[in-house]
């Protein structure tokens, strides 16, 4: 039993005294963040690695007693192989819209074949009768 003992002992100690590998300290260039009192604010950071953020919002009134915070900003940052993304985007009563060269974009549509297009107009200009219950 003391074997065992001694033997788990010694394995957390070669584990507790590995050393982790140390990361780079990005350190941040400047920051800022002004919040007013009717809800709108704006921050800004941008880090030595050339990393930035800024976004600013303020509160818009929809309806009566709707009000939404509209959105703006831009991100921009570069990957391990140095190349740069940058990404802008919106976010109010319409959602969330961003833009960016890096984001996906769907295949255009295919033609719809002639005789299926024929279909669907036939049955658009022929509609068929309600059923009563």
């Amino acid at each position: 039993m003391f074997s065992k003992v001694l033997v788990f002992s010694a394995l957390v100690a070669v584990v507790l005294s590995a050393t982790a590998p140390l990361l780079e300290v990005v350190p941040v260039i400047s920051q800022a963040l002004d919040v007013h009192p009717d809800g709108a604010y704006q921050y800004n950071y941008e880090s030595g690695d050339g990393s930035k953020q800024e976004q600013h919002g303020v509160p818009k009134v929809l309806e009566k007693d709707v009000v939404i915070e509209a959105v703006e900003g831009s991100v921009s940052f570069s990957d391990p192989d140095g190349v740069k993304h940058e990404l802008t985007y919106v976010a109010d009563e319409n959602g969330y819209q961003p833009k960016s060269a890096d984001l996906p974009v769907a295949p255009p549509a295919p033609e719809i074949p002639a005789a299926i297009q024929r279909a669907l107009d036939w049955n658009a200009a022929h509609p068929e009768p309600e059923m009563k219950a």
